[in-house]
C-alpha cells in the first residue's frame, strides 16, 4: 500500500485503486494509465512538480491529454517564472518515482495547483503512488486534501 492509499484510507475518502500493467517502453505514464484502463484522457491528470523563480517547488496537475503551462503556473503561484524540477528533485522531494508521483501522500506537502478542468468532473483519476497504480476520487476530495488551488494550467 503507498503513502497515498494510506492517506485516503485513514481520511474514509472514497476512493477506487486500479492497477494496471505497463508497457516495457512506457515513456507517457498517464496517457498509459489512460488507455489501459479505458478512461477519457481528460479525467487522467498527472502530478507535475515545478521550481518556481524564487526556487520554491509546487504541484501541478493537468490532464494528461495536455501540457502545462508553466507561465500560468507561474501567474497562479504568484511568481515570474517557472520550470520543470529535475528529476532527481522530483522524486527525492514526493518520496515516488517519476511515472508514478501521485498529489496525495508525498513526504514534503507542497503548494498544489489543479487545472480548472478537474472540478467539472465527477471523478478524476491520478497516480497512485507507483507506476500502474491508478487512484479514482472525487476532485472536491483531492483539492480538500492537498489545499489545491484550481487555475487554467493546461495548454491544448
Amino acid at each position: 500500500m503507498t503513502p497515498a492509499v494510506r492517506l485516503l484510507k485513514a481520511r474514509g475518502i472514497a476512493h477506487e485503486v486500479t492497477s494496471y500493467e505497463l508497457g516495457a517502453e512506457s515513456v507517457s505514464y498517464g496517457r498509459d494509465a489512460a488507455e489501459a484502463l479505458a478512461l477519457p484522457p481528460a479525467s487522467v491528470f498527472k502530478t507535475l512538480l515545478a521550481q518556481l523563480d524564487d526556487e520554491r517547488l509546487v504541484v501541478a496537475l493537468v490532464p494528461v491529454d495536455a501540457m502545462l503551462d508553466l507561465k500560468a503556473l507561474a501567474k497562479a503561484a504568484g511568481a515570474r517564472r517557472a520550470r520543470m524540477a529535475e528529476i532527481a528533485v522530483a522524486e527525492r522531494t514526493t518520496g515516488y518515482l517519476v511515472g508514478g508521483i501521485s498529489p496525495l501522500g508525498q513526504k514534503k506537502r507542497l503548494p498544489t495547483f489543479i487545472d480548472e478542468s478537474a472540478l467539472a468532473l465527477e471523478v478524476m483519476h491520478v497516480s497512485g503512488g507507483r507506476r500502474g497504480l491508478e487512484i479514482s476520487l472525487a476532485p472536491a476530495d483531492l483539492v480538500a486534501l492537498t489545499d489545491a488551488r484550481a487555475s487554467a494550467l493546461a495548454r491544448h
